[in-house]
């Protein structure tokens, strides 16, 4: 089983102090396409404020991001699990699963920057979503299409994949048949009608903890149908989702919440 997640727009700044090693992290064949959009990213952050800005989709009060992507090379690095942040990995909680030594082997992070990460992997903080286009380079997504569609299959080679990414990462690289897809829907009563809805709060909260209860129940399902068996064993509502539009399509789950 490997679970994907995609990142997250808040980031924690590393103590370092040494500076992420391309050829350490995860799929080390990728370190070419990543030192390239790392190049492109630096040379975008160094120059005229205006158009980084725009291309980065950041505002005038965030122009700090651009000092720190002007120095990626150097910048201190720490684990991918520490400096991602937010609802769905404080649900998660990568640092405490380190610390009571449960494995995340089978956890890639996606990235506009990096492809994909282990949460061990070492990396600074850094603004670079998958929309984001660099000069002279285009869009990064579509540098990573292209990146990873083999080594990615390789390493992936028939394994469930459990796809938690929202759809700007999702759209990086496409797993087949022998993968889910999650969705999650909040269920509560207003006047008297029982009613669902996706929120992004509870569908990240949920993902997170869904993840975390998966790498420490031990269990690793190897088709859809052992997947959605062993969620319900953790206590979730599960039930089919959106039937799928191509054969080789991932089989769609729904996780019904009535509360966090």
């Amino acid at each position: 089983m490997l679970i994907f997640l995609p990142p997250s727009e808040t980031k924690a700044f590393p103590p370092g102090p040494a500076p992420a090693d391309l050829d350490a992290l995860a799929l080390p064949g990728l370190a070419p396409t990543r030192s390239s959009l790392i190049d492109a990213l630096t040379r975008l952050c160094a120059g005229p404020e205006p158009e980084a800005l725009a291309a980065l989709g950041v505002s005038e009060r965030q122009k700090d991001e651009l000092t720190h992507n002007a120095g990626l090379r150097a910048a201190p690095a720490g684990p991918a699990g520490d400096v991602y942040t937010g609802v769905l990995y404080d649900a998660l909680d990568l640092p405490s699963l380190r610390r009571h030594e449960v494995g995340t082997d089978d956890v890639l992070i996606f990235s506009g920057l990096w492809g994909v990460l282990r949460p061990s992997d070492r990396i600074p903080h850094y603004r670079c979503s998958a929309g984001v286009k660099l000069p002279g380079t285009g869009s990064v997504s579509a540098a990573w299409k292209k990146a990873l569609r083999e080594p990615l299959a390789a390493h992936a080679d028939g394994t469930l994949i459990v796809d938690l990414r929202s759809g700007a990462y999702a759209g990086l690289w496409a797993p087949g048949s022998n993968a889910v897809t999650v969705r999650v829907l909040h269920e509560r009563e207003a006047g008297g009608t029982v009613k669902r809805s996706v929120v992004s709060h509870f569908n990240k909260a949920t993902k997170g903890r869904l993840a975390r209860a998966l790498l420490e129940s031990g269990q690793r399902p190897g088709k859809p149908d052992e997947f959605a068996d062993a969620v319900r064993d953790l206590g979730y509502t599960v039930e089919p989702g959106p039937p799928a539009k191509r054969p080789d399509a991932p089989t769609a789950l729904d996780i019904v919440v009535s509360e966090l």
